[in-house]
């Protein structure tokens, strides 16, 4: 008989009281039950059924679904029948053990939900020739007059799938119970039941915490490997258990858990490293002190591994034994490197969770669980969904969103477009030549580390995020982990083309470069010691990159097309967007996703991201993804297509499209800045409200280059740069009128400046004056005014309601120039880097002229401030603080507002 503790008692009494409440609802209800990770969660349930059917009314019978993930169902099953083999209250069955087709009052039928998901879910759901499908035994079972209780154990793993929903539709069940650790929390539930991790270590069923790599800041490496190095302190760390135990006078013999990580693509497998360095230690399978548990291989001495008394001391094994594997005395994890996004799962660490007598020792040491690993960093997060799995779901906000109806194009690239050809090499030889890659690298780069997380500490293995640690200690490679270093060095660097098509012929490329260089023969690991060097390795991924992109303009550029782009004439933001558990929820107020979630950003991500929060101009913003029709994307000049990062709407209608960039992607940036550009210009003149471009973050503000033809140069960046502001998107302005309503005249030249003056767009009249060149003007006008004309003299159209009411907004005015004199309270034309002013679109600005504070040109100090000043109160001045009067370039002063016919 089990006794079941406090906590348990009150968490299952809870639970069956909102279950009893949501039977009694109109609707069919859900109920939440969380429980931590080795809190005897099945335990719980079982009991919280046990109460349901014992207390129910004649009449109102019950029957339950069990649905569990991987092979789960049958270890439920196999707890619930000893958990209710003494009262034989609840029956528990499988599809071939129910009778008539039915489930029986007080039978649980207990369905695989990977099965399922691995096969046609109408074998199971709807009709076949033998009427025994689920669709039926739900029937069966409700016509007999008995209301279904579904329990989803692990739910965070399947409760949101598409597959889910049509299951959960099927049985229709009147109370749904999910039970997890980590709930994905909705607002539809009915009651939440939950366990608190201070009751179950209260009750010392789980350790205190887990211990990663603890002491490692002080530990004498040498020369061993960082498998040697992790598994030998970890043995140490069994034998000082043992012994311990010994003291208490407990009979457990604590159980090593070494992880394999999965074999995938040509990366090599640790597991003959890994036999082979607990031989030396005296560890193996005919002593009786090692078992492995792999698909392909299993111990003789596998049985009763569980039992606290066993001999084996070392089990090996893959991640397929994690979910629901229960053996208390596993105390310590040993976890690998295998790639460079792991994370620890919630499932995998919950086997060295639990307690193997369920008290705490006098010995502090024995109350917590230890894992040692070669990894930099850990991460907790939950189990990775399958491929069937939706973990998260976001979705658009109708209430605040309005049809974008954007065309949008997406590509279907041919296998030959998805990987290296031969062609590689050659391109990869020639582009090192010319980048002069030889002279640029170090021949005796220092030695390839490993750096490995020191004296780590996790307290709640159900609390996801990075574990907190004292620092890292860095461990050279041995000749096995730098070819694997370097096999994923390759792989990653394949991206976009498909690694496992492609990494042999960067391979290649990489050995004959250095043949032919250094006559270094192919394989020597001196190649990947000089590749993976830290003073090398920023090089090689520039001189990868480059060839890459030549590859793609010579030999993809000119493969053709087997299919057409598919053009999405009016794409709009996805209605509903689902994720998988690599994606994490954060609070972002101005997201057009509700709720929004995120895998991996980059710096300049996260930082446009805070920058569209902080707008107040930004109704809504959409994080765009890639290499999916759902996705926006435009043509880029090479032909390929570009999925830009931000979809934003401002309060006045106008749509931005921007893509962040930093660095070397900023300087590749050109084929999709310039065909973003058109894409924005074509749009524009079917009179949509676009605008944007590649936007970067530069000493603490962001710039965008909007230029047809884009440049970078990150030491200096141009006027093609502007300063972003949103919270100066223009409020409907009209367009700009390309064309003056004056008589247009080709004069003599005595005529020049006499009876007409040059007409000229303010942003060429900038230019022009500002760059000190002569500029032609577009064409020559005559001016309806009594003033005398002058040289200097220009017409120019102001657009824009910031200096209403003087200046209606596409006025023709008169100007002239240059500016004499103080230019105090005067309204000019001026431009400055730091003015960004969409009325004008770009730098220069028309405004009322006012400077506060001094100059003071000895001390090279800079000090005071130019205010632009808008007539209209509905508008901010755009203030320029800190600088001298003549950076600012005040082109021309407004003479006179000119009155024409329209």
């Amino acid at each position: 008989m089990i006794e079941l503790k406090k906590y348990q008692h009150d968490a299952a009494d809870n639970l069956k009281e909102l279950v009893e409440k949501a039977l009694r609802s109109s609707e069919n209800e859900v109920v939440i039950f969380q429980a931590p990770t080795g809190s005897g969660k099945t335990l719980m349930v079982s009991e919280a059924l046990k109460r349901l059917v014992k207390h129910r009314p004649a009449g109102a019978g019950l029957s339950f679904v069990w649905v569990s993930v991987r092979m789960l169902h049958e270890q439920s099953k196999e707890k619930l029948e000893r958990y209710y083999e003494d009262d034989r209250l609840i029956q528990c069955s499988y599809f071939d053990n129910l009778e008539d087709r039915r489930i029986a009052e007080n039978e649980i039928l207990f369905i695989n939900w990977h099965s399922i998901n691995k096969k046609d879910i109408n074998i199971y759901v709807k009709e076949n020739e033998q009427d025994n499908n689920l669709n039926s035994i739900v029937q069966n079972t409700k016509d007999e007059g008995r209301q279904i209780i579904l329990i989803i154990d692990e739910s965070h793993h399947t409760a949101s799938s598409d597959k889910s929903r049509e299951l959960i539709e099927v049985i229709s069940p009147k109370a749904t119970i999910e039970v997890s650790a980590t709930p994905h929390l909705a607002d539809d539930v009915s009651g939440i039941e939950k366990v608190r991790l201070g009751d179950v270590k209260g009750e010392e069923m789980i350790k205190s915490e887990i211990s990663v790599n603890p002491e490692f800041m002080d530990i004498e490496i040498g020369s061993k490997s960082s498998d040697e190095l992790v598994i030998e302190q970890a043995l140490k760390k069994r034998e000082e258990l043992a012994k311990l135990l010994k003291k208490q006078g407990s009979e457990v013999n604590p159980l090593l858990l070494i992880q394999l990580p999965d074999r995938k693509g040509n990366l090599i497998n640790k597991k003959d490293t890994v036999i082979e360095i607990l031989r030396k230690k005296g560890i193996t399978e005919q002593k009786g002190n090692l078992a492995i548990w792999l698909s392909e291989e299993k111990s003789d001495t596998l049985p009763n591994i569980e039992k606290n008394d066993n001999d084996v001391e070392v089990l090996v094994f893959k991640q397929a034994i994690a979910l629901g594997w229960d053996c208390p005395r596993a105390a310590i994890l040993v976890i690998f490197r295998e790639s460079h996004s792991f994370v620890f799962t919630i499932q995998t660490i919950g086997r060295i969770m639990r307690m193997p007598e369920l008290r705490y020792y006098g010995e502090e040491e024995l109350n917590k669980g230890f894992v040692f690993t070669n990894l930099p960093n850990i991460e907790i997060t939950e189990d990775y969904a399958k491929d069937y799995v939706t973990v998260y779901e976001a979705k658009r906000d109708d209430a605040l969103y309005k049809e974008v109806a954007l065309p949008s194009i997406y590509l279907r690239r041919q296998r030959e477009r998805t990987r290296l050809s031969g062609k590689f090499v050659d391109i990869f030889l020639s582009v090192a030549e010319e980048y002069n890659l030889q002279k640029r690298i170090t021949a005796i780069p220092s030695k390839v580390v490993n750096p490995i997380i020191a004296d780590g500490r996790i307290v709640n293995i159900d609390q996801s995020g990075e574990v907190a640690h004292k620092g890292t200690v860095d461990v050279q490679l041995n000749e096995a982990e730098l070819q694997d270093r370097f096999d994923r060095f390759v792989a990653d660097m394949c991206t976009p083309f498909a690694p496992g098509d492609s990494s042999d012929r960067m391979k290649t490329a990489l050995y004959q470069f250095f043949k032919k260089t250094t006559r270094i023969d192919k394989y020597n690991p001196r190649v990947q010691r000089i590749v993976l060097g830290k003073e090398n390795v920023q090089t090689f991924v520039d001189t990868i990159n480059m060839a890459k992109e030549r590859f793609r303009a010579e030999v993809i550029g000119k493969l053709q097309e087997t299919r057409e782009k598919e053009v999405t004439p009016k794409w709009e933001i996805p209605a509903i967007t689902s994720y998988n558990s690599r994606y994490k929820r954060q609070d972002k107020t101005r997201s057009i996703m509700k709720p929004f979630y995120v895998a991996k950003q980059t710096r300049p991500e996260e930082q446009f991201v805070e920058f569209l929060e902080d707008s107040k101009r930004a109704k809504w913003w959409f994080k765009n993804g890639e290499s999916d029709p759902r996705y926006f994307a435009v043509l880029r000049t090479d032909g390929a297509a570009f999925y830009p990062d931000f979809i934003v709407q401002f309060d006045n209608g106008k749509i931005g499209i921007f893509d962040t960039k930093s660095g070397i992607t900023a300087k590749d940036a050109k084929e999709r800045a310039e065909g973003l550009q058109k894409y924005i210009k074509e749009q524009v003149k079917k009179g949509r409200k676009l605008w944007g471009g590649i936007v970067l973050s530069k000493d603490g503000s962001f710039r965008y280059n909007d230029s047809e033809v884009y440049s970078f140069d990150e030491k200096a960046l141009g006027m093609d740069w502007k300063v972003l502001s949103f919270e100066r998107v223009e409020r409907e302005a009209p367009p700009v009128s390309t064309i003056a309503p004056l008589e247009r005249i080709v004069p003599e030249e005595e005529e020049k400046y006499r009876t007409c003056v040059p007409h000229r767009t303010l942003k060429a009249a900038a230019g022009s004056f500002g760059e000190a060149q002569t500029v032609e003007p577009d064409g020559w006008v005559k001016v309806p005014t009594s003033r005398r004309l002058r040289p200097g003299m220009f017409v120019a159209q102001v657009v824009g309601r910031s200096m209403e009411p003087l200046i209606p907004s596409g006025s023709w005015c008169l100007f002239v120039g240059p500016v004499e004199g103080s230019r105090q309270g005067r309204i000019v034309l001026v431009q400055h880097r730091d003015i960004q002013d969409p009325e004008t679109d770009g730098s220069y600005t028309v405004k009322r002229y006012r400077r506060t504070g001094e100059s003071n040109r000895e001390g090279a100090e800079r000090h005071g401030e130019i205010r632009l000043e808008p007539l209209n109160p509905e508008f901010e001045p755009i203030i320029l603080k800190n600088i001298l009067e003549d950076e600012v370039q005040v082109i021309a002063e407004l003479v006179e507002i000119l009155k024409v016919h329209l």
